[in-house]
């Protein structure tokens, strides 16, 4: 999904390639997941769910679970080891804990106009879509392919990371409207600058 894909006014961004790096992405450039509404407007626009599935049992406990996930899974993507690298090891074991737990079971049901669409078998459980998360964080980490394609962008002061997936691998920002857009219009300052001077 693009930026800005996701209910106003939580301005969440679902454009980093994989569902572990976009719940990265909430912590930037402030936090994103401060209450339990953004985090159920986050699972369904990451695709966790599919849109129009009841959230309301959604509570403070899940916003807590969601907000250690993301905080063991951005240990592992940037490699914030300790010298010993014990913070990297308890990070690793608790996303494997994790990722054990079966994710809710999709089945294929016929919408108001016949076509097929994809509903869930049961309401969602904190439990099973962290495991989903944890599960595609386990497989990123493990994919030496698209390992190798994970950048953090070169934006000012952005700590983003993204799945690099263009066209020779030559992505330089976690979104060319964002921070490309915000570097394109610094180069120009600066040449700006030059020329009057």
């Amino acid at each position: 999904m693009a930026l800005g894909t996701a209910t106003a006014p939580y301005e969440l961004r679902f454009d980093a390639g994989r569902i572990c790096l976009d719940l990265l992405t909430t912590t930037h450039p402030e936090e994103r997941l401060d209450s339990v509404e953004p985090l159920r407007a986050w699972i369904v626009g990451s695709g966790l769910v599919p849109a129009g599935t009841p959230l309301a049992h959604a509570d403070a406990s899940w916003l807590v679970a969601f907000r250690e996930l993301r905080g063991q899974i951005g240990q592992l993507v940037h490699n914030e080891l300790a010298a010993d690298g014990r913070s990297y090891d308890l990070a690793l074991a608790r996303v494997n804990e994790i990722a054990r737990t079966a994710p809710p079971a999709p089945r294929a049901v016929r919408g108001d106009d016949g076509t097929l669409v994809r509903e869930l078998d049961g309401p969602p459980e904190c439990a099973a879509l962290l495991g989903a998360v944890a599960r595609d964080t386990v497989e990123l980490l493990t994919d030496p392919v698209t390992w190798a394609a994970v950048r953090e962008c070169e934006g000012d002061n952005c700590p983003i990371v993204y799945l690099d997936t263009s066209r020779g691998r030559r992505r330089r920002w976690c979104s060319s409207e964002v921070c490309g857009n915000r570097e394109r219009v610094a180069r120009h300052r600066r040449r700006a600058a030059l020329a009057r001077a």
